[in-house]
């Protein structure tokens, strides 16, 4: 029966026993399937094949090298190179030696998480948390199976498209950014009316449509209005018809047309409960921002979507569901016209054949497997591109020097936000200059005996 997985974050942790990796009995193999367990577990198991996925080990267990890469972070002594039986071209041995030292030195961005066994550390990574997980997936292959190179050229595709992204996001205004957003919504005829608003109005479409009523688009429109004026005066006739826009865009409704009448909508069977109508319409605005050359990061989203930021994991998954072998490509180009905006100070363009020798990476299941030569040429490249990401944050990003900073003007966070006083909820989000609850508010206004003391001064 196979056993339960463990969380990304408890990469130096053998899932088996529990025990940290280490250099004498517990030393970290990895298996073709992308799972890791120490030496001493793996001699224990009853049948050749991973506890996890139940995937068979073909190949002898003491042939199969030790992740270096996880060695070094628990402290092992690495050696600079490692004989593999398994690997019998000089040529390829050369190829391998390579690779396997990319893998080394981008998973030394994991040293921060590993000083507390990959729980809550306190000191920050240069990655994010989303380039963080990509990457242990990529730590976690072996290199010298057929199937462990496959999942470590697509891993490091992957995070390659991961860095695009980051980048993009460094040089995006974001004061702008939801700006920008609801102008695109606006262009397509659609609209939200902010978080708290626009969840009544879906959950009152769905209260007409559940049961699967035929309603003209007039007299949906007119029904949520009528139920939403008491709470939300400003709602309109207009406004209400836009949020059904949107949703007809995302093919929420089964549409019958009328002869000299107006045609009549139903909601589709699989849209009839609010968490899949949600979903669809969280979709539908991603897919709007991506057609207008918008990146926008699952923490953004929540903010902007729910007003708090506990819908990250929602928001990333509907991300990652949109992503196109093609997104690679159009997110390489987009990252280009911004640094010709930009005048790319830190010449960034260096990175684009390396981004684009990953972005013609096939991800496919069907696609043939890497050459050894091909396998280092990917891995170099995704090493570029990330020590790329990190010079940019550390030297160049205004963002990198402290994002907890709030904007300096005299009145942020003095009062409270009239949205989310009155309506429950406010359109801004995080990015709001107002404060959300009565704790932001004495926090931003509490001020030092001697800030006081200067300002009488």
């Amino acid at each position: 029966m196979p056993v339960q997985a463990p969380q990304w974050t408890e990469f130096l942790l053998c899932p088996i026993c529990t025990q940290t990796f280490e250099e004498t009995v517990r030393r970290p193999i990895s298996l073709g399937c992308g799972h890791t367990v120490c030496k001493m577990c793996l001699n224990k198991l009853h049948r050749k094949a991973c506890p996890f996925d139940q995937t068979a080990i073909s190949t002898d267990i003491e042939q199969l090298p030790v992740n270096t890469a996880l060695l070094q972070l628990v402290g092992g002594q690495v050696p600079k190179v490692q004989p593999v039986a398994l690997i019998t071209s000089p040529e390829d041995s050369q190829h391998y030696e390579e690779a396997r030292q990319c893998v080394e030195e981008l998973a030394l961005y994991l040293k921060p998480l590993s000083n507390t066994r990959g729980l809550s550390s306190t000191v920050q990574s240069m990655l994010s948390r989303p380039m963080q997980r990509k990457l242990v997936t990529l730590v976690h292959c072996q290199l010298v199976e057929e199937e462990g190179r496959i999942r470590a050229t697509r891993a490091a595709r992957s995070l390659g498209e991961r860095t695009v992204t980051e980048l993009i996001l460094q040089h995006q205004n974001p004061q702008q950014l939801s700006s920008n957003l609801w102008a695109a919504v606006r262009a397509r005829g659609c609209q939200f009316l902010g978080p708290a608003m626009q969840e009544e109005a879906l959950k009152l479409v769905l209260l007409a449509l559940e049961d699967g009523s035929a309603l003209s688009r007039k007299v949906l429109v007119l029904f949520v209005v009528q139920r939403l004026e008491p709470r939300f005066p400003q709602a309109s006739k207009t406004s209400i018809g836009h949020v059904v826009q949107l949703l007809y865009r995302a093919s929420c409704f089964k549409v019958t047309k009328r002869d000299e009448d107006s045609s009549l909508m139903q909601l589709k069977e699989e849209f009839r409960t609010y968490e899949a109508l949600r979903r669809e319409h969280d979709s539908q605005i991603v897919q709007i921002a991506m057609e207008g050359g918008l990146r926008i990061a699952p923490d953004q989203w929540s903010s902007l979507l729910y007003g708090d930021q506990s819908h990250k994991s929602h928001m990333q998954s509907i991300i990652d569901k949109l992503q196109t072998p093609a997104s690679f490509a159009q997110s390489v180009q987009e990252l280009t016209i911004a640094l010709q905006r930009t005048g790319d100070p830190a010449n960034l363009n260096r990175l684009r054949p390396h981004l684009e020798l990953l972005a013609n990476i096939d991800p496919s299941p069907d696609a043939p497997p890497p050459t050894w030569e091909q396998l280092e040429k990917g891995l170099v490249a995704v090493k570029t591109v990330v020590h790329g990401l990190v010079d940019f944050i550390q030297n160049h990003s205004k963002k990198g020097a402290d994002p907890q900073q709030p904007p300096q003007h005299s009145k942020y966070k003095t009062y409270m936000c009239r949205d989310m006083k009155q309506k429950g909820g406010c359109p801004r989000g995080a990015s709001c200059t107002f404060a959300h609850s009565q704790e932001e508010l004495e926090k931003v206004t509490c001020v030092s005996p001697a800030t006081t003391y200067r300002n009488v001064l």
